[in-house]
């Protein structure tokens, strides 16, 4: 009988994201099967610390929190402490050594790094920009993009146009199909904001039926078919050198570290100004 995975346990003051982002990366370090991730956002008083510090009580499991109140971060550490549950603050020791190098204290206030500011409304009008133009949708706002994205079917075009919507990148994504000419619009903006994303045509096969079993098609259809994704690769390869844009291989690239090498690429190309 297989052991039940271990469970990380993230609470914050706010919505969380900051700890759950660390904890993934954290266990991405490792190949034991993975780790169940459960977040538990404005915790902001003792009974929701106990709350949610019970539901590792009888695992393995860790805490692991963002709290920028001391009393409830003390509490935190005592009440695992308590119940022989490792905890790993995060806010802490960074809060007090800027507050020994700026000689200054902090403000104890959950949640302003979400504050509604300039930086949220650029996320938000980016985030907007990316859903109205996945997919080859409405390419007459291509020349406003800062990043546009080309690919076959699978390569990662739009989680990695979320991804960096969050970071305020205006992204939009064109799909390449061998059948259809690419569009028009592709040829008329610079090619230095433009990354072909490509992928192993092994791990394009495995992507792809992986996908059809998701939805409960069958596997072995044409979608997923060696020749045919050879066909739509080079076909794509060849829409790449043509427009004259930077290649990334996506291949066993996370979506994180793609959306880093596309800021790198567009960056080095064509650098974005007021950001």
């Amino acid at each position: 009988m297989d052991r039940e995975k271990p469970v990380v346990l993230v609470l914050s003051d706010s919505l969380g994201e900051t700890a759950e982002l660390v904890a993934r990366a954290a266990a991405a370090q490792f190949n034991a099967g993975g780790v169940d991730i459960k977040k538990f956002g404005y915790v902001q008083t003792y009974e929701a610390v106990d709350s949610a510090i019970a539901e590792g009580v009888g695992k393995r499991s860790i805490v692991v929190y963002t709290l920028v109140k001391p009393e409830l971060r003390d509490y935190v550490r005592t009440r695992a402490e308590e119940l022989g549950i490792p905890a790993v603050d995060i806010m802490g020791p960074m809060m007090e050594a800027l507050s020994r190098v700026t000689e200054s204290k902090p403000k104890f206030e959950p949640g302003l790094v979400h504050r509604l500011d300039a930086q949220y409304f650029k996320r938000v009008e980016a985030i907007e920009f990316a859903v109205k133009c996945d997919d080859g949708k409405d390419l007459r706002s291509l020349p406003f993009a800062d990043v546009v994205l080309l690919g076959v079917s699978r390569t990662s075009k739009t989680p990695v146009s979320l991804y960096l919507a969050q970071r305020t990148y205006k992204v939009a994504n064109v799909p390449l199909v061998p059948e259809l000419p690419p569009p028009p619009e592709i040829f008329k903006i610079s090619p230095d904001k433009i990354v072909g994303l490509t992928l192993s045509p092994e791990k394009l096969v495995k992507v792809r039926r992986e996908r059809l079993r998701a939805m409960g098609l069958d596997e072995n259809s044409t979608y997923a078919d060696m020749g045919r994704i050879l066909l739509e690769l080079e076909f794509a390869e060849k829409v790449f050198r043509e427009i004259g844009c930077s290649i990334l291989d996506v291949t066993d690239k996370a979506v994180e570290e793609t959306a880093l090498r596309v800021v790198e690429i567009i960056e080095r190309r064509s650098p974005r100004s007021g950001n």
